[in-house]
């Protein structure tokens, strides 16, 4: 194992270590991070990464956050999941950066225009060719 690698697991047990968590393990304090998450199993599962890959893309994250200054107290540590979930993502063709920023706004568009206690639902996009 590398230095780098070995800073990663490190950094990566110790933002794990401060998850909210119950009896069966770390738990999703917001819907979108155990979606998140699902997708990033999933598409690993389904081999358009690896977890080799996926875990040195989480590592990366996550040490850029904590040169920023980031806490390190767990609250940032989906942000960075959901990070290098999206450069993965690009990386391996999957999507592109404008097709993302287009989803991302989409949706905060359709949850700025719902009304209070109503499901938030996002309009279908039409698929390019």
């Amino acid at each position: 194992m590398s230095r780098d690698e070995a800073a990663g697991d490190a950094t990566r047990r110790s933002v794990l270590a401060q998850l909210a968590r119950d009896e069966g393990g770390p738990v999703f304090a917001e819907p979108w991070q155990a979606a998140a998450f699902a997708l990033a199993e999933r598409l690993c599962a389904q081999g358009h990464f690896t977890r080799g890959e996926w875990a040195a893309a989480l590592a990366d994250e996550l040490k850029l956050d904590a040169r920023r200054g980031a806490s390190d107290d767990g609250s940032r540590y989906y942000h960075s999941w959901l990070a290098a979930l999206e450069r993965l993502v690009i990386a391996k063709g999957l999507s592109d950066h404008a097709t993302l920023l287009a989803r991302k706004n989409a949706w905060a568009d359709a949850y700025r225009n719902t009304p209070h206690g109503k499901p938030v639902e996002l309009q279908e996009q039409p698929r390019s060719a």
